[in-house]
């Protein structure tokens, strides 16, 4: 298990995992009064966290599920990434691709959080690649036919 700092401005609980196999904690609107999200508009939306990550760790904002699926509401930028030196406030952009209006209440479960581990890359220039059976095929190219 790997600790990262956080600073919890909001009169929330703290992100938690719901389920001891859950890969997400629950990211909630930090909104002074309901704001209303009308059919394609956008707004970023604070949370009242800021952390400090390990270099090596990113934090990814993605969508919720049922939120995305019951009212169209969904992260812009999913998933949207918090790297180690990023110290402001968390902010999730939020977009309503429904046809109806969304209120974002004080407390509402807007997004997850996942922590990742990721590797740095380093570039080798060649010449040409390793041949594969899939090749240069993409877009759908391995379905079904």
């Amino acid at each position: 298990m790997t600790k990262i700092k956080i600073i919890n401005t909001s009169e929330h609980a703290l992100p938690s995992y719901e389920t001891i196999a859950s890969a997400g904690m629950d990211l909630r609107a930090v909104v002074a009064e309901p704001s209303t999200l009308k059919p394609l508009q956008r707004a970023i939306v604070k949370t009242g966290l800021f952390i400090e990550l390990p270099i090596g760790f990113e934090a990814q904002v993605r969508p919720r599920s049922g939120l995305a699926a019951k009212k169209g509401i969904t992260v812009l930028n999913a998933p949207g990434t918090i790297d180690a030196d990023y110290r402001g406030e968390i902010g999730v952009i939020l977009v309503n691709l429904s046809n109806e209006e969304f209120t974002i209440e004080n407390g509402e479960r807007i997004a997850q959080l996942v922590i990742a581990k990721h590797e740095r890359a380093v570039w080798e220039t060649v010449e040409e690649l390793s041949e594969t059976s899939r090749g240069a095929g993409g877009f759908g190219s391995t379905g079904v036919k």
